[in-house]
């Protein structure tokens, strides 16, 4: 079970975390978004949860937005690109931490965009951003994609 201190500054809900960690959300095919300050414990529960998913056997990956990018980028160039994304599309959970803390451009929003589109509803991702979700749409590019 997530080893977690449930101190009353971090306004944690310790029967919400410990029903994710079943990865109940998982079978239904639902997402996780996880919004906080730095420093708040995104990552760690992202992560914690993620260790709960392979316990169960399940494929996880996890990465930082800004990495995701890179590699997609290096992938493009050595010739493997179809092979690199299909990993992300494939994961049982895929956690995108630091998810929209850089700025993306149109090139980088498709990639993220192919990504996400042939996961939802079928497989789970979890979002670990700084941002509030209302900002999302235009830090994906708004009406200009």
């Amino acid at each position: 079970m997530i080893q977690i201190k449930y101190y009353a500054d971090r306004q944690l809900n310790k029967d919400q975390i410990e029903r994710l960690a079943t990865n109940e959300y998982m079978n239904r095919h639902e997402n996780l978004i996880i919004v906080s300050a730095t420093g708040s414990g995104k990552s760690y529960i992202a992560c914690a949860l993620g260790v709960e998913a392979c316990n169960a056997i399940l494929k996880v990956m996890y990465v930082r937005l800004p990495d995701l990018l890179a590699e997609l980028d290096l992938a493009k160039v050595q010739g493997n690109y179809r092979k690199r994304i299909n990993q992300y599309i494939k994961c049982d959970l895929l956690t995108l931490d630091e998810w929209l803390l850089i700025g993306t451009n149109n090139a980088e929003q498709q990639d993220i965009l192919e990504i996400l589109k042939k996961r939802y509803r079928i497989l789970s991702t979890v979002f670990c951003s700084q941002f509030d979700v209302a900002g999302w749409y235009s830090k994906l590019g708004g009406g200009d994609s």
